[in-house]
C-alpha cells in the first residue's frame, strides 16, 4: 500500500506542479481561461490568475516531496472539488472555451472527458487526504 500511496503523491502533485507551472509562465492567457468560465467578478479573475498557480505549484511539490501530505492533499481535493464545479457549470451551460488546466495547451476543452480526468485526481487526492497511512 505503501508503493500506491507514494505512486499518487507523485501523480497527483506532479500533475499540480506542471499544471500550475503551465500558468505562471503565462499569466494572460490564465486569466482569460478563468473570466470565461463566467463565475468570477472581473476584479477577481486576475487575482485567482496570480494566486491559483502559485498555489499548485506550491501544494504539489510539497506533496510530492512528502511534507504535510494529508494538508496538502486536503487542499489539492478541495481545488479539484471547486475545479469540478466550474467545469460542470461550463458543461450545463454549453460553454465552448479551453478548460485553463494546462492554460498554454490549445484544444483542451471543457467536457467529459476533462470532467472524468478532474474526478480522478480529485478522488486520488481524497484517498490521500483522508485514508493515507504512512
Amino acid at each position: 500500500m505503501k508503493k500506491i500511496n507514494f505512486i499518487l503523491r507523485l501523480v497527483v502533485g506532479g500533475w499540480f506542479v506542471m499544471a500550475g507551472a503551465v500558468k505562471i509562465w503565462d499569466p494572460g492567457s490564465f486569466a482569460n481561461d478563468v473570466a470565461n468560465y463566467r463565475i468570477l467578478p472581473n476584479m477577481l479573475v486576475n487575482l485567482v490568475a496570480i494566486i491559483l498557480p502559485a498555489v499548485e505549484v506550491l501544494a504539489g511539490g510539497l506533496l510530492m516531496a512528502g511534507v504535510w501530505k494529508k494538508p496538502n492533499a486536503l487542499l489539492i481535493a478541495c481545488l479539484m472539488a471547486i475545479f469540478l464545479a466550474g467545469i460542470t457549470q461550463a458543461v450545463l451551460r454549453h460553454l465552448d472555451i479551453r478548460c485553463g488546466c494546462f492554460s498554454t495547451i490549445e484544444g483542451r476543452h471543457v467536457g467529459f472527458t476533462t470532467l472524468a480526468e478532474d474526478f480522478g485526481l480529485f478522488c486520488a487526492a481524497a484517498w490521500l487526504a483522508f485514508w493515507y497511512k504512512d
